[in-house]
This record gives structure tokens, sequence and C-alpha cells, in this order.
């Protein structure tokens, strides 16, 4: 490594980055800064750019356009090799005739450093495995493996740690292990982790900031408490978890509330949570929001009238509901099991109701299904 990329620390920022292969670009005049010390996720579906984009800040894809800085050092041209990063991938590339030991120790030793004995134990100790040092990855297991790699990737020290669909290969019940123990490491050594992934989940468990990419560019970004409350768009709305998005008109105001016509009902929405630029408005509420209550019983807030459970699904936590509204419209009503209210039954006939501040606006004019037709569970790495 040269002096100056080993010094370099700070803020990583990305300026008008854009990277085209002939005529398809596949990051189109990205600006963002990852502030030092975060854990920032590039979260998108297969083929919006976010892969790319993390190659470019590893040294392995040059921009066409922009630059690239960590704090005030521009590493747009470093190679690679010379770059305070380190990468950890989803098949860990671990050597499989060293030891996890000699693992760990490999790029300490490569850097010239002759005592790593203190360094590898503490990061060992770290991950929990100080036990298996004198093992082999292929005597390892998946979640075992995942952790030497990285383990073997901070014990370098890197400014900036990349994690590329690191969890990708794991089941299920493990992956949500590791994003917890993942976030753990992260705040217990301070590096910055940019982490790419298309598991929404995976972003919102661990991550600080999100960043939702959509064909070469931020969507929108935010904390995933944002993002998932007040989406700006239908394509975040959708990707990021599940929306019922209804068709309405801006009738009138209400304080700092928009009034809005639902296919003949009147319903509330905050004005600060609407990202429409006319008349013309999608409300957005997520399932859990709703609540279901059967003809005569009494609510508040916004209410729905004229609803027809078609479908009911049980699925442990809570129990889904498809009720059609008398516009034709599904919507999909998720009500914890938790006694507070009784089972609804194929057939019945129901209101829905939820609290207005639960509601955000989006474009009228936007596909209403842009998003939802991307599946995360199915897609593989870009």
């Amino acid at each position: 490594m040269t002096k100056e990329s080993i010094t370099a620390k700070g803020d990583l920022r990305l300026t008008r980055l854009t990277k085209s292969y002939g005529d398809f670009t596949a990051v189109d005049d990205l600006s963002l800064v990852i502030p030092e010390g975060s854990f920032f996720a590039l979260l998108g579906p297969s083929g919006c750019g976010k892969t790319t984009t993390l190659r470019m800040i590893a040294g392995l894809e040059e921009p066409t356009v922009g630059s690239i800085h960590l704090g005030a050092t521009d590493i747009t041209t470093t190679k690679p090799c010379q770059r305070p990063i380190n990468t950890v991938f989803q098949n860990y590339a671990l050597f499989p005739h060293l030891t996890i030991y000699e693992n760990i120790a490999f790029g300490l030793r490569r850097r010239g450093i002759k005592d790593v004995e203190a360094a590898v134990d503490k990061v060992l100790a770290l991950v929990e495995l100080p036990h298996l040092a004198q093992r082999k990855p292929t005597q390892l297991s998946g979640g075992q493996q995942q952790r030497i790699a990285l383990a073997r990737a901070i014990v370098n020290r890197p400014a900036l740690l990349l994690l590329d669909e690191p969890l990708g290969a794991l089941d299920l019940k493990l992956r949500r292990q590791m994003q917890i123990e993942l976030k753990w490491i992260q705040k217990e050594v301070g590096l910055t982790f940019v982490h790419v992934t298309h598991d929404q989940e995976e972003a919102m468990t661990m991550a600080d900031t999100i960043a939702v990419m959509n064909e070469g560019q931020i969507e929108q970004m935010g904390s995933p408490a944002d993002l998932y409350d007040n989406p700006k768009t239908a394509f975040v709305a959708n990707f990021l978890g599940q929306s019922n998005l209804i068709k309405g008109t801006i009738s009138g105001n209400d304080g700092d509330s928009h009034i809005v016509d639902v296919f003949g009902q009147k319903i509330s929405l905050p004005k600060n949570r609407s990202h429409a630029i006319d008349n013309s408005i999608y409300a957005g509420i997520r399932p859990e929001k709703f609540r279901i209550s059967r003809l005569g019983t009494p609510t508040s807030g916004n209410i729905l009238t004229g609803g027809h459970i078609e479908d009911v699904s049980y699925i442990g936590v809570s129990t889904q509901y498809q009720v059609e509204m008398p516009w034709g419209q599904e919507l999909m009503v998720f009500e914890q099991n938790d006694d507070g209210v009784a089972p609804f039954s194929k057939d019945e006939e129901v209101n829905i109701s939820w609290e207005p501040i639960f509601t955000f606006g989006l474009r009228g004019d936007e596909d209403a299904t842009a998003g939802s037709e991307v599946n995360p569970e199915e897609l593989d790495e870009e």
C-alpha cells in the first residue's frame, strides 16, 4: 500500500459517478456521502447498479465519469491493492490450504507485519471463534466461514469495509442471527461498512442509512424508518415491504392535512407526508397499520366501508386478510394475533380503518406497481 492510501480516512464521497458499458449505463450520475464510522446499505433489485457502484469503490471498475474521495484523498484511479479498503464476498474466498489463523494473518504478513499474534487473537475473540484457529476452512460451517472472512477483512483495520451480499449463502435462521452479529461487530470496531444487498430485511436490520437504487440512480436515501414510513415513490413503497396504494383526488384541506376523495369516501392525509405534485394522489398505507372491524362496530380515524374478505392466511405472528373494496381493489391487511381482535372469516363484510398519521401520499401519475414485481428473495447476485 502507498503511504497516502494507508492514512486516507474520513467520509466516503462519490461525486457524479457514472459507469457505462457501450450504450448501457449501469450507474447514472450518482452522488452521495457515506459518513465515517457508519453502516450504509445500497439496496435494490438485480441490475440496479449497486454492485457496479461497489466495484468502483473497491477499484475493480473505473468510473466512466465522476470521482471517489475518501476524506480529502482522491482514490478514483488508485489501484485496488493500494486502497485502504477490504471486501467480504458472498463466497468468503478463504484460502483452503491455510489454517483459520493463517487466513486471518495473511494480510498482515503481506504488509510486512511480523508480530501478528495479538491482532489475530483479538479478531478471533471478536467473532467468537478462537477455538477454531487451527482448523481449515472446509472444517467450518457456512456461518463460521462467514465470520472468519469478516475477521480477515477487519484485522487490517481498513478505512472502509465493503460487504457484497455477505449473507446470501446462509440459511434464513442463520442469516438473521448474523445480521444482528454483523451490526454489533461494526459498532465494536467502528469502521465504515458499505453493504450491498437485494434483501430489504437485511438492509433494514443492519444499516444506519439505506440508499434504495433503481436503474442506476438513487430512488431515495434515509434511515430505515424514514424509508418505510414515508416513501417518496411507488418503487420504494413497494420494494421496501408491502404497501396498499389507493388512487384518490385531493379535494380540500383541513389544517395540516389534505382531505382525499377515495372513490366517493373521504380520508385524511398529513401534508408533510404527501409527495403529490397536483390534486392526483395515491394514498399509501402499510398492511399492518390497517384495522378490520365488523359492520356497525365503532371506529375512529380514517374509515373505508364496504369491504369483503376474499382470503384469510394465518402465518403465526399475524393473520393476513385480502379485503376487496367496492371499487374492485383488493387491500392487504395484517392483524397481529395477540387476542386483541377476534379472527374474521372469509366472505365477511367489514370496514377498514387506520390512524391518518400512518398515511403517506405519492404522485398520482406514478405506476402504482413499480417495485412490486421484484421479489427480493428470488434475486441472484447482480
